[in-house]
């Protein structure tokens, strides 16, 4: 039994719940694991469809981005999922899809307001969109520098309490404390990018929600007074 096979089942389980979610269309999308002791972290394969992957199909690669276990090329988006894992402490897993709604704010340029409590159970504040990468660096190592202009977003907002970002032109990433998680959040991010869309559609100039609102909603369901669900 290899040692990796729990990141590796872990992964083809996030994997295979994309395409019910309706989050993926064609091979579209990717969920990385991290083994946190280990320092590895299981991927989706690149371009294989939904319908074959096999715990045994997900690639291994080490925080240098070395694959250490699998024989098939890891997802073109490995680099960016490495750096995020790397970077977000208390994170285990990263999610990216091209998710109708929220690519739609990727390629308006716009971040997803905090319009409304739906918003602001799974997120404190907009979710932002990038900086665009320059000629430079997406000449030099694109997936890599994707990160890093991710990873410059989230120095003045927590990656914790904002565990989602759009990035320009592309698509969403979202980031959670284990697989199912992070899909969970995915699935939450298209759901507020749908009703952002319709919110601003019947009225352009709608308001975010009012902080003490936000803040009430956000920590129902986080941190050490949550009161959502069950002891």
């Amino acid at each position: 039994m290899s040692r990796y096979n729990q990141i590796r089942e872990e992964c083809c389980m996030a994997n295979l719940a994309l395409p019910s979610t309706g989050l993926v269309d064609l091979t579209f999308g990717n969920v990385s694991v991290l083994d946190v002791a280990e320092g590895v972290f299981a991927i989706k394969p690149s371009g294989v469809p939904y319908e074959k992957l096999t715990p045994d199909c997900m690639v291994v690669v080490d925080l240098e981005g070395q694959v250490v276990a699998g024989t098939l090329r890891p997802s073109s988006d490995m680099p960016t999922h490495r750096k995020l894992l790397a970077s977000f402490s208390g994170i285990r897993s990263v999610v990216h899809t091209h998710s109708r709604y929220a690519v739609s704010f990727a390629q308006a340029g716009r971040e997803i307001p905090a319009f409304g409590t739906t918003h602001a159970d799974y997120f404190r504040g907009s979710v932002p969109i990038t900086r665009a990468l320059t000629a430079e660096e997406i000449a030099s190592d694109y997936e890599w520098e994707t990160g890093n202009v991710i990873v410059e977003q989230f120095s003045v907002v927590h990656h914790l309490e904002v565990p989602a970002v759009l990035v320009r032109n592309h698509g969403p990433f979202t980031w959670g404390t284990s697989a199912a998680k992070a899909v969970e959040t995915a699935q939450a991010l298209e759901i507020c990018a749908q009703l952002a869309h319709q919110t601003l559609t019947l009225n352009s100039k709608a308001q975010p929600l009012p902080t003490p609102l936000r803040e009430k909603h956000f920590f129902r369901k986080h941190g050490a007074t949550a009161t959502y669900g069950q002891a």
